[in-house]
């Protein structure tokens, strides 16, 4: 059953005039309560799975505040509280990864027999997702083109009840119309859900320009260190809300107390992290449009970027994230000049302190607009290192690379 937020506007005093706070304010502020623990900053990690009850009416009580560990704490609901204050929404529910985030979002709406538009530039397990549980459903997964914008229409049929949207899409980063096909799906009753890990909440508000479900994973941007792995969805629809609540109790989801949190930690330092990494990206990204070796660079801030302008009327800024693909070259170039980076490790993930890179396969999934590119694809990760490191960094790497070509 579902359980009172654990921090409302009656128990807790920095609320009161939260209304006219900023953002970095805000989330400094946000998912705590010093009041309800004896003066501590932080809420109190809670473990636990047991809740005692004092009598068997008690039990009985559906407003009963906890009923079991995993179906909410007051750990839970001081992280649940904040990310739906970050994303703009009435509640949030925590998973235990981003892709638990994503899978719980898509099985709280779809049914067998439904129709899914779901778009190509879309987080590569999202599609191992589709046709490995949602094909096995009985559900249709179409992928269209990111630039689709109004003509999203032509491919609504009768029983599309998703339209999962993805703004910028993984590794090239297109920008979307999110408001105009929103506002389609508003008027046929479909349901809209975004992957809003890009902007951490901070860039980007899906749920203000009409987006039905907005989620993201902490593991990244919000978390900040590379050492969680934690989801959360948000909406502003109670309705909706409980669906994608009883969704997560149904399938045993259940973030760990130690996560969120890490995770709350995280907000603290998420604006300010945030703009050190894209200022430090910009300054990589300079570097790299002087260098003839990097063929194709993909970041909104670009003028050639795809969905440029609307990046620029929608976002509030970019993140650290940079995709590049090399001058067409030997395999032993490519992987020689990998393999020279030392600021730049091979790693999955993003949004940490540290610069990362990452391989794209793109011609393994890109089905609606395949990739025609011929170079090697990578994205970067930059971090919170000098930016004249990083550039010096792919300087000697580029050395490196060009003598093998």
């Amino acid at each position: 059953m579902p359980c009172p937020p654990f921090i409302t506007e009656e128990n807790s005093k920095v609320k009161k005039s939260k209304s006219n706070w900023s953002e970095d304010t805000k989330l400094t502020h946000a998912g705590r309560d010093p009041d309800a623990y004896h003066g501590i900053v932080n809420p109190p990690i809670s473990r636990t799975s047991t809740i005692l009850y004092p009598d068997l009416a008690a039990y009985e009580n559906p407003s009963h505040r906890y009923r079991y560990g995993r179906m909410g704490n007051p750990m839970s609901d001081a992280f649940e509280s904040a990310m739906a204050e970050l994303e703009s929404g009435i509640g949030a529910v925590g998973t235990q990864t981003g892709m638990a985030a994503i899978t719980t979002s898509i099985l709280s709406i779809v049914k067998s027999g439904d129709h899914v538009l779901m778009v190509d530039t879309v987080y590569p397990p999202t599609r191992y997702f589709a046709a490995n549980i949602l094909k096995r459903m009985n559900v249709e997964v179409e992928y269209y083109d990111p630039m689709i914008g109004a003509d999203i229409q032509s491919l609504i049929r009768d029983n599309t009840s998703i339209i999962y949207l993805e703004s910028p899409g993984s590794a090239t980063f297109e920008i979307m119309d999110v408001p105009t096909i929103t506002k389609i799906a508003k008027d046929k009753g479909i349901t809209t859900i975004l992957d809003n890990t890009y902007s951490a909440g901070i860039l980007f508000k899906p749920l203000d320009h009409g987006v039905d479900i907005s989620f993201q994973s902490c593991t990244k941007y919000v978390g900040g260190h590379s050492d969680i792995n934690l989801g959360v969805i948000a909406t502003k629809d109670e309705a909706l809300l409980k669906l994608i609540r009883s969704a997560a109790w149904d399938l045993g989801v259940a973030p760990t107390a130690e996560d969120m949190y890490l995770a709350l930690r995280g907000l603290r330092t998420l604006t300010t992290r945030m703009k050190q990494n894209a200022a430090n990206a910009l300054e990589v990204l300079g570097y790299m449009q002087t260098r003839e070796e990097f063929a194709k660079l993909f970041h909104p801030s670009l003028e050639t970027h795809k969905g440029h302008d609307i990046w620029k009327r929608d976002f509030k800024g970019a993140n650290g994230l940079i995709g590049f693909m090399l001058q067409d070259a030997p395999s032993k170039a490519v992987h020689d000049f990998i393999n020279a980076l030392e600021l730049f490790p091979i790693g999955s993930s993003w949004g940490g302190f540290e610069s990362l890179c990452q391989p794209q396969d793109l011609k393994s999934y890109r089905t609606a607009v395949p990739w025609d590119g011929t170079g090697a694809c990578f994205r970067l990760q930059v971090g919170l290192e000098a930016p004249k490191d990083l550039i010096g960094d792919l300087e000697q790497g580029l050395k490196v690379f060009n003598a093998e070509k």
